[in-house]
């Protein structure tokens, strides 16, 4: 694949386009776990982030590197994310779950 990519000089797009659609998908990931599981998620996010760093460094292909080390620094940076969307469910922009609110 790297040799493909680089080829026909489609590396930087290609890598610009994963790291497009994984930011994208980490977004509505960070607003379920806070729904679901409220701040306490941060831990799952560091333990993906360590499990895709690991890949970063394991994986000898490039472009698969790269994107694991997207990967791995998205997950952290939910760590971040999930303690705003907590202050972005207070303000009442997002729904907050009724049953976790229950257990409270």
């Amino acid at each position: 694949m790297d040799a493909f990519l680089s080829e026909y000089r489609l590396f930087g797009l290609a890598l610009g386009l994963a790291t497009f659609l994984i930011i994208g998908l980490f977004h509505p990931i960070v607003v379920k776990a806070e729904y679901y599981w409220g701040v306490k998620s941060w831990y799952c996010f560091l333990l993906f982030g360590f499990f895709f760093a690991a890949l970063a460094v394991i994986i000898h292909s490039n472009f698969l590197s790269a994107i694991m080390g997207v990967t791995a620094f998205s997950s952290f940076w939910s760590i971040l994310e999930v303690f705003h969307q907590k202050k972005r469910v207070e303000k009442g922009w997002f729904p907050e779950n009724p049953k976790k609110r229950e257990t409270k």
